[in-house]
């Protein structure tokens, strides 16, 4: 994590971006890590991370920290300040800290919906950023392929957070909503926009990266949105409503424990037996992690959760939700299948998400019905025709 030095006249940066002390580094070779190989030594210099000293705003609020910090006789304060300092003040997007309090005051004396929403998504801003610093840090001392798993986790934190809260008022649907948006966003708008500006920064060579991980994660996407689909299809071919609500109820919980099977294997696959794949030296690394611990961490966490509290809450998400989760799966693995990337990728995969945002936005709300009767079919029960 951050490291405040006694001697602020010793400062200086290692290439593997900590903030030392010269003669701490003299004295106390366990401050830096040991490197056993070259070939180790080779891909731990690759490795380019971020500190809260290169995120700084400006050089003089640099300045002005040592001074004052260096005022400060007791070292363990002296160190605790530096730290605290680093973690809220070493970005520059810090200056949105007071949105948060601000949004709770809106929310308090009863402010329009808008503002609070405003202020709550400039609040969440800087917070998401210093998740992402703090996982990098911890990836100094367990490595990248820990670190950036640690980041993929946290980072969907947010999701978790709202579907704890929602499950609690029993807003399924807002639960389901919030999980399929993420997906998609991830699969579709930032990896789109991840491929297109890093196309349009290479436009004479394409990308390439290890298409074997990128393999992997399609797998656990595609037995995710096979744990979607079963439910639905199941519904489809039901003909007693009640008795079939209860099978699919019963068929999500058990979906969601092999999802979380399949999780943990993933987990023990990447960081145990497969490691080096994970660790390889790319131009770039292209491959899924966040929608791979979303779609088989958060959304059977959810499953199981309200399951807990007594909820009944499956993974049915309807016709046209599923539908698009499907092809966003989809063309996100034929899009990586090759292990390589240029800009045209990234803009298709961005259109299909203005496409999807498109069908959503003219739609304005979430199907008030079952997916049946949006299709404007029979009753599975009787003749009633549902589609005027």
């Amino acid at each position: 994590m951050a490291y405040a030095p006694e001697n602020f006249s010793n400062l200086h940066y290692q290439n593997n971006g900590y903030l030392e002390d010269n003669s701490d580094l003299e004295n106390n070779g366990n401050l830096i890590k040991t490197k056993d190989s070259a070939a180790d030594d080779h891909h731990y210099h690759r490795q380019v991370l971020r500190t809260a000293h290169n995120m700084s705003s400006s050089s003089l609020r640099k300045k002005s920290e040592l001074s004052l910090l260096s005022n400060v006789s007791v070292g363990f304060v002296r160190r605790t300040l530096s730290n605290i300092n680093e973690v809220i003040l070493g970005t520059k997007l810090a200056v949105l800290f007071p949105a948060i309090p601000l949004a709770i005051i809106a929310h308090c004396y009863h402010f329009g919906r808008p503002w609070i929403f405003a202020l709550s998504l400039l609040g969440l801003t800087p917070l998401a950023e210093r998740v992402s610093f703090l996982t990098e840090q911890i990836s100094f001392y367990t490595g990248p392929t820990v670190g950036g798993l640690l980041n993929a986790t946290c980072g969907n934190a947010t999701e978790l957070i709202i579907a704890i809260f929602a499950l609690s008022k029993r807003k399924i649907e807002v639960v389901k909503y919030s999980l399929l948006g993420s997906i998609i966003s991830n699969l579709l708008l930032v990896l789109g926009t991840s491929l297109l500006c890093g196309g349009l920064a290479n436009l004479k060579k394409n990308q390439k990266y290890d298409r074997k991980q990128a393999d992997v994660n399609s797998q656990l996407l595609l037995l995710a949105f096979l744990c979607h689909l079963l439910p639905l299809m199941f519904r489809c071919g039901s003909t007693n409503s009640d008795a079939s609500a209860f099978a699919i109820l019963q068929l999500s919980r058990a979906s969601s424990i092999i999802m979380l099977i399949g999780y943990i294997a993933y987990l023990f696959f990447q960081l145990k037996t497969h490691r080096k794949l994970f660790q390889a030296d790319e131009e770039v690394a292209v491959d899924g992690s966040d929608d791979v611990v979303l779609e088989e961490e958060a959304v059977p966490l959810t499953v199981i959760l309200a399951w807990i509290l007594g909820i009944e809450m499956d993974l049915d998400f309807n016709l046209l939700e599923t539908g698009c989760l499907g092809f966003s799966i989809l063309i996100t693995a034929f899009t990586l299948q090759d292990g390589t990337s240029h800009y045209m990728k990234g803009l298709v995969l961005m259109l299909c998400y203005i496409v999807i945002g498109a069908c959503f936005f003219v739609l304005r709300a979430p199907f008030q019905s079952t997916y049946i009767s949006n299709l404007g079919l029979m009753k599975s029960s009787g003749g009633e025709f549902l589609g005027a």
